[in-house]
């Protein structure tokens, strides 16, 4: 698997983790029950840690080699921060739901850019 390859596959995983985690802040919204911490807010924020690290690294210095228009180092910064936020706040009913809401959003919006911007260099577009 290319470098390339590799990116896409972190970046789509980390989009998976978006929807998982607006999933799961709509359920705790609903019942008001927050997220045991141990065995469920710890090792889903630690497992997207991981990824989110990794892919910041991997992001940044694909933006560096290849300067894509409309895609800067500002925004994959940003998605990461707002990936790890959001990946902890999904568990506690008591989170905003705009700014959760506003972060998800984001995060997925960068996210699909980079997905996007992958798939057309991975078919030669």
């Amino acid at each position: 698997m290319t470098h390339n390859e590799d990116l896409l596959q972190l970046t789509e995983q980390l989009l998976a983790y978006m929807h998982t985690s607006d999933n799961r802040y709509k359920k705790v919204k609903e019942s008001g029950a927050k997220g045991d911490f141990y065995s469920e807010v710890k090792p889903f924020a630690d497992e997207v840690k991981a990824l989110n690290d990794k892919w910041r690294i991997d992001a940044s210095e694909w933006l560096l080699r290849h300067k894509p228009r409309n895609l800067y180092p500002q925004q994959i910064d940003s998605a990461s921060e707002h990936i790890e936020m959001v990946s902890i706040q999904a568990f506690f009913p008591e989170t905003s739901k705009t700014r959760f809401i506003n972060y998800v959003n984001s995060a997925i919006y960068v996210l699909k850019q980079m997905i996007g911007l992958l798939s057309k260099e991975k078919r030669g577009t």
